[in-house]
């Protein structure tokens, strides 16, 4: 039986990775420190351990005592905009953890090391974005992701890990953390719709964005080892059209059942126009249906409904206020008080 330790497996990704997984026949580990996600993600069948990947101890013993066939490494804090006040925080969550899993999986001589980094890496200015392009990411939650690729590249050559590196972007579906005031725009509307508050938007609303739902994205992560041409290759994956911030803030009101409600916020710096191509793996994996934005929303919408509104947490350890976004500066200096 393989055997395969899933990182992030209470985030609602990791959770349907798992789950997809467990239905291959894997024997699962479900990694998870709870921080992002929840205990009641994670699949039927799965071994849950709750514990961090920064925790080396914790990491080694779970290798020595499981003798992982595969690792998928979702575990990530994934707020690219906040990602500039929080670098300490970024860096140690999502690159020294991430070394941990990759020393551990060298050390026992793991089959595949299946890593979820992020179009992030690309950049501003480059869509639509494909795998050839040099990464210039622009946000420190870029950087990090694209360190943790180079690492697994040079972990290649130089011990032969085999690795499958995914670029997915904007995904979002059951499960999804909406209490996350940081990340996920689409958890976040529905969040505020359900709480009776209007959705924000930062600027003018005119970004645009492929909202990818998770199903077009965890099945091709899940099998990926399974494919000799996916083996050390970088895949974008994700939705193929691109639709403004405003147009999505209609489909999620729409689907809540709720009366279009936007409030604008002053604009932040992030990437203007963030789209990919994904000729590459539809050429490795093939071309499939992918799931459309209306469908997508209405299905999360009803996961939601059924599930209710989070409190939204405030992230109280941000390391530089200067250029935070007012939003976010009034909700830290509010926590910091209390």
């Amino acid at each position: 039986m393989e055997i395969s330790l899933v990182t992030g497996a209470a985030g609602f990704i990791g959770s349907h990775v798992a789950e997809d997984l467990i239905k291959k026949g894997h024997k699962v580990v479900a990694l998870d420190d709870l921080s992002g996600g929840f205990r009641d993600n994670v699949p039927a069948g799965a071994i849950f351990v709750e514990g961090s990947i920064l925790d080396h101890d914790v990491v080694a013993s779970l290798f020595s005592k499981y003798k992982f066939t595969y690792v998928y490494h979702l575990a990530a804090y994934a707020a690219e905009g906040l990602s500039h006040f929080i670098k300490r925080f970024n860096y140690s969550n999502n690159v020294v953890g991430s070394v941990n899993l990759i020393n551990a999986a060298v050390n026992h001589n793991v089959k595949s090391f299946v890593f979820t980094s992020s179009i992030a890496v690309y950049g501003a200015g480059q869509a639509p974005m494909s795998e050839a392009m040099a990464p210039t990411p622009e946000d420190s939650y870029g950087i990090a992701k694209y360190s943790v690729e180079q690492e697994l590249r040079v972990s290649h050559a130089m011990f032969g890990l085999n690795y499958v590196i995914f670029r997915p972007h904007n995904v979002y579906g059951e499960r999804q953390n909406v209490g996350d005031r940081y990340r996920n725009v689409v958890g976040i509307f529905m969040n505020q719709l359900l709480r009776g508050e209007p959705m924000t938007i930062f600027g003018d609303g005119e970004q645009q964005r492929a909202f990818t739902h998770v199903g077009d994205v965890a099945p091709l992560i899940a099998e990926s080892v399974e494919v000799p041409d996916a083996r050390n290759q970088i895949f974008n994956v994700g939705a193929d059209v691109p639709f403004t911030v405003n147009r999505l803030a209609q489909v999620v009101a729409s689907a809540m059942g709720k009366p279009l409600n936007v409030k604008h916020l002053d604009a932040r710096n992030e990437v203007r126009i963030a789209f990919s191509d994904h000729s590459k793996a539809e050429r490795v994996f093939g071309k499939r249906p992918k799931v459309a934005l209306e469908d997508g929303i209405g299905r999360m919408a009803e996961w939601v409904k059924a599930h209710g509104a989070r409190e939204s947490c405030v992230f109280k350890d941000v390391e530089i206020l200067k250029n935070l976004p007012p939003s976010w500066l009034r909700a830290t200096l509010g926590a910091s008080a209390g």
